[in-house]
């Protein structure tokens, strides 16, 4: 999928790295990135600015995870940058492996360089498996095997993702350490506002609403919209806005396309509801899964009560 025009000259993509990295995983999914500049960045908002500046095609980033939940710091980041559209998303298994030095053995394993989340995500195993470790934290799953192999942590072993010994020479003391073997995490790329593309009959549309006010029923009559046109949400995030206590917007996936009559006439009620609406794109779904709905909310029902409507409007005899 491309929204503009395809040229001789090489795209760029913007990813959170470095190398080995699970968003590196999942942008080696994005068919129209694979033989293009892939590069690497520091956090969410720099390679969201790489868009917005056009330094780069697209970005990819996590936006959810099944065990932790949305990534605030991704939702925050769409929420506050206008000029982004989300063209695609993206699955990614959370699988971890124990790395050491070269030489290294598990048995002497005594301290763990890892990642907060990553580290939570496989106490179990380092329980049972390693009762006495000790825990250092790292600023990424692969900064903790870089510090340990450049010498700036004192830890005898990683937990990281299975990328990483693709590309640099680490110790395999044991593979597939995370506590939950469904894990997955969702990302997304995003690029420039453009139109949506076709839907596809198994799509997605992503929103940020905010609250016109916090009075009782409030949330019930934003989650109505949706409600009472046959619209199911796969995604329901609040996040504060940060102006005062009380005061969120919601970060919301909708099963369907801006296309369907039902979804646009859902975003007409809300558009009428909140006083900020952001349309953070219509695109396939990365399960693929049809979206059904009952037939009192296909297009047709509500082309024809339009019709009606017209036809009462214009004064012309009912059938």
């Amino acid at each position: 999928m491309t929204f503009e025009p395809e040229s001789s000259a090489r795209r760029t993509y913007s990813f959170l790295g470095p190398v080995g990295t699970f968003t590196e995983a999942a942008l080696a999914q994005v068919p129209e990135a694979r033989g293009q500049e892939w590069r690497s960045v520091h956090n969410v908002g720099e390679a969201l600015a790489d868009v917005v500046s056009g330094r780069s095609h697209a970005a990819v980033i996590a936006i959810e995870n099944s065990v932790d939940g949305g990534v605030s710091t991704a939702q925050d980041a769409l929420a506050t940058m206008p000029g982004l559209r989300i063209i695609g998303e993206y699955l990614v298994p959370v699988e971890f492996v124990l790395v050491g030095r070269p030489g290294a053995k598990l048995e002497d394993v005594a301290l763990i360089s890892a990642h907060p989340v990553a580290y939570a995500q496989c106490l179990q195993w380092l329980s049972s498996t390693l009762p006495a470790h000790a825990h250092v934290p790292a600023a990424s799953n692969v900064a903790s095997a870089m510090g340990m192999l450049e010498g700036t942590s004192d830890a005898d072993a990683a937990i990281s993702p299975p990328g990483v010994l693709e590309h640099h020479e680490l110790e395999l003391l044991a593979s597939k350490i995370g506590d939950n073997a469904d894990a997955v995490t969702r990302f997304v790329l995003v690029a420039r506002t453009v139109a949506p593309p076709s839907p596809t009959g198994a799509d997605k549309t992503s929103l940020i609403v905010e609250l016109p006010e916090d009075h009782p029923g409030a949330l019930l009559e934003m989650l109505e919209q949706f409600a009472t046109r046959g619209i199911n949400l796969s995604l329901l995030a609040s996040r504060p806005i940060g102006d005062a206590l009380g005061r969120y917007r919601f970060v919301i996936d909708a099963d369907g396309h801006i296309e369907d009559e039902r979804m646009a006439d859902a975003l007409l009620g809300l558009r009428r509801f909140s006083p900020k609406v952001i349309f953070l794109g219509s695109y396939p779904r990365a399960d693929h899964a049809v979206v059904h709905y009952p037939e009192r909310y296909s297009n047709d029902v509500f082309a024809e009560a339009r019709d009606w409507l017209r036809a009462l409007i214009s004064g012309e005899p009912e059938a």
